[in-house]
């Protein structure tokens, strides 16, 4: 049996410390006149962290769990039972195509930097070719991160990390009530993935590498790629047990192997290229299937040239352009031809010696 190793938390709050950071929340004058009310939630509060009371509403697991009677979170649950129902649809060869575009820039001219992306312009370039195919488009726009209220991805807790079977699809570290980690936009996003018969993802470089709301997106999916989907059998996050069953051998189920992808990265100066490598790595990696080399995209805006003056050099280069539709009409063939069962995937049905 391999060591669970410990000793790199730190202590919790103390009850005066805890108090400071709960009212850093509250500094507005405005809610001095409810002082009194939030005194009382503030004890509440106090309570569910110093209990780790991490999933107040909970329900039985039920049927096709190895623990039917072990209390699983009413909101993972929920988020399961919607995942099961969007993958049957999803095979069912009867339905629409359904198109995942995605949007990895964080700006938005609802927040500080008051103007819209150049990559929200090229989502939805790519958008109209898909309709025009008489496809279902779903637009994931990351942005939302900065301008919404209280809309989070909260980052990954690197569960896979101490065995793979204490990371759960989907993701079951939140919510987390007792640290106030709630709101976690990821129980929309993995439902929209799993609908998704093909997706591209659009995204800026910032300093060398995709925007954080893209990667905090990315590092919430590693339970895709070989997540276990039965939290019963390590009693939650109970991480002995998780060594035990990955050590008896795990098959690493990849949950969204199949779909069909198309990548675009923009720059202005440096690092489209490595960060389409990545992507489209990462891509590959979870059992994604490339759309061709035209669906593979990266290209400088307005190189080496001012930041303020960037929408009209997109506007100006209509071949980026063209070559955005491109990339979409080269996911949009082969979305067409997976579902018709003639795209060829080779090697797809190689037993893989080194599973992970």
């Amino acid at each position: 049996m391999t060591e669970t190793r410990k000793g790199q938390a730190p202590s919790k709050l103390n009850r005066d410390e805890f108090r400071i950071v709960f009212s850093r929340s509250f500094e507005d004058p405005k809610f001095e006149k409810i002082a009194d009310s939030l005194v009382h939630v503030e004890q509440i509060a106090w309570e569910n962290y110093r209990d780790s009371h991490k999933a107040p509403l909970t329900t039985p697991a039920g049927e096709g769990f190895k623990n039917p009677e072990y209390e699983l979170s009413i909101e993972w649950k929920n988020t399961r039972d919607r995942l099961l129902l969007a993958e049957d649809k999803q095979k069912e060869p009867t339905t629409q195509s359904r198109i995942l575009l995605i949007n990895g820039s964080a700006r938005n001219d609802g927040t500080c930097p008051g103007e819209i992306s150049k990559t929200f312009r090229l989502v939805n370039i790519a958008k109209e070719i898909f309709e025009k195919e008489g496809m279902e488009v779903d637009v994931l726009d990351l942005s939302l991160l900065t301008s919404d209220y209280d809309r989070h991805i909260h980052p990954c807790k690197g569960c896979v990390s101490t065995a793979m079977p204490l990371c759960h699809w989907p993701c079951s570290c939140y919510p987390n009530h007792s640290l106030r980690q709630t709101n976690d936009w990821m129980n929309e996003i993995y439902e929209k993935w799993v609908a998704a018969h093909g997706v591209i993802i659009f995204t800026p470089i910032y300093w060398y590498q995709t925007p954080s709301v893209l990667k905090l997106m990315i590092d919430r999916m590693v339970c895709a790629d070989g997540g276990n989907p039965d939290p019963t059998a390590t009693h939650g996050k109970k991480a002995d047990e998780a060594k035990a069953i990955e050590m008896q051998g795990w098959n690493y189920p990849k949950h969204l192997a199949g779909r069909a992808y198309g990548v675009v990265v923009h720059g202005d100066v440096a690092g489209i290229e490595m960060t389409r490598r990545g992507l489209t790595d990462w891509l590959d990696w979870m059992g994604l299937i490339d759309s061709g080399s035209k669906s593979k995209l990266d290209r400088f805006i307005g190189y080496y040239e001012p930041y303020s003056s960037s929408h009209e050099a997109l506007d100006a280069d209509t071949t980026f352009q063209e070559e955005v539709r491109n990339v979409s009409r080269s996911v949009a063939t082969a979305v067409m031809e997976l579902r018709a069962g003639k795209l060829s995937n080779p090697g797809n049905s190689l037993r893989q010696p080194r599973p992970k």
